[in-house]
């Protein structure tokens, strides 16, 4: 047990130091704020305040721990060893940074909360970060720190035991469209071969008919592959199911058919699955709750994981939506344009709602790379990014995510260049 002397423990302090020590490190925590007590504990200990009371281990604080709210915050980045920091302390205390305050600033997204420009999307775009702007976009940074305060602690207590992590590839597949041509209805079917004429695709002309009429497998069902290659590799995977009503934003088929059923229960035979959420699902409570009830009819079970595809999070609204409805996972939380950490870790974590100042019962699982990058960047910049970024996390023994879409393994795709990536991030 890990003894921690702080003046005031706040919901923010218990926070953040549960996230590094206990769900990182693996160590169980005590705070006071009872000078006596501490001084009289002969265990592990270390105090976190202003200044050091003794010869104990000792970090230096900075105010942002202790506020409520949002408040004008300064960040003066500097190097720390191979990574960076920031909320630097004075040469008295053992670590020449906050690192709870830093890790709280990452993982609470306190940023995303200050004025900021938007992409087109209404998006927090990854180049208005601060670890973007100072060069650390692609290091799970709270994860080094913590494995670099875990070492300044086994220095001290020598017999201190930490939690065994081991690198893990997940990879997230968002199912926006589960067929191609399949399933349409006639007018959609026949509109969509019209523009298929009009723009001189008559490849794709032959292919909707050969689908309709049986004699070939629809384009995007790709899902036999994917299981094939998850029994095959011993591979963990994720598949986002969209059950949104038709609109100019959502344009699946409807939820109701009967194939697309049995697809969402086969695939939940060999992966876990979860909820794509409508344009509409990520803003009205009301919409979210419909589909969460859609998709907990045909899985027979609690809806347990769900990613907004749009990744326009509007913190802390959307994720207010998700504890409301008592769904405990969300795979979001990333930058759809750019490879690297949005909050700063590998490692899932609880949201921390700053205007309710409360540590929420919604897990957030990271991910660092979507496919959307492969639109912009080339493929030989890619591979050598993913083989850095995976080195980073590979150092700390956490867990890697990839986001994918079932379109990008079928024939109209570089099918053979995602699989490739899919056994570059596996390590297969």
């Amino acid at each position: 047990m890990l003894l921690i002397y702080t003046p005031k423990v706040t919901p923010r302090i218990i926070y953040v130091f549960k996230h590094v020590c206990t769900h990182i490190l693996g160590l169980n925590l005590k705070f006071t704020s009872k000078i006596e007590e501490f001084i009289a504990h002969e265990g592990v200990k270390f105090s976190y305040g202003k200044k050091r009371m003794g010869n104990e281990l000792f970090v230096q604080n900075v105010d942002l721990l202790l506020d409520q709210g949002l408040g004008d915050v300064v960040v003066k980045v500097q190097k720390w060893g191979e990574t960076k920091c920031f909320f630097a302390a004075s040469e008295n205390s053992d670590i020449p940074f906050d690192i709870f305050a830093a890790s709280f600033f990452m993982l609470s997204r306190y940023e995303e909360y200050l004025p900021h420009v938007k992409d087109d999307f209404g998006r927090f775009p990854a180049s208005e970060s601060l670890a973007y702007k100072n060069g650390f976009l692609i290091q799970p940074v709270i994860d080094i720190w913590a494995y670099k305060f875990r070492d300044i602690l086994q220095k001290k207590y020598p017999d201190l035991k930490f939690k065994h992590r081991e690198f893990e590839s997940i990879s997230i597949i968002s199912v926006s469209r589960v067929f191609k041509y399949k399933n349409k209805g006639f007018l959609r079917g026949l509109m969509g071969g019209i523009l298929h004429l009009g723009k001189l695709e008559f490849s794709k002309v032959s292919d909707r008919v050969k689908v309709l009429i049986k004699l070939k497998n629809d384009p995007y069902n790709i899902f036999d592959e994917l299981i094939y290659f998850i029994k095959k590799y011993k591979v963990k995977m994720v598949f986002m199911f969209q059950l949104s009503d038709y609109s100019a934003y959502d344009k699946n088929i409807n939820y109701n058919r009967q194939n697309y059923r049995s697809i969402i229960k086969y695939v939940a035979d060999y992966s876990k699955v979860g909820l794509r959420l409508g344009y509409f699902a990520v803003q009205e409570s009301a919409t979210l709750k419909k589909e969460k009830k859609r998709f907990e009819n045909i899985i027979h079970g609690p809806l347990q994981n769900v990613i907004n595809p749009k990744y326009n999070l509007q913190l802390p609204l959307q994720y207010s939506y998700l504890n409301e409805l008592d769904i405990p996972n969300d795979y979001s939380m990333g930058y759809p344009e750019s490879i690297g950490f949005r909050a700063g870790t590998s490692t899932s974590f609880f949201f921390y709602d700053i205007n309710m100042e409360l540590t929420t019962p919604l897990t957030l699982h990271p991910y660092v790379f979507h496919t959307q990058v492969c639109h912009k960047d080339n493929s030989e910049d890619i591979e050598k990014s993913l083989n850095k970024v995976i080195k980073e996390v590979k150092g700390v023994d956490g867990t890697f995510r990839a986001i994918f879409k079932n379109r990008n393994f079928s024939e109209y795709a570089d099918s053979n260049y995602y699989y490739s990536l899919l056994k570059q991030i596996n390590e297969i």
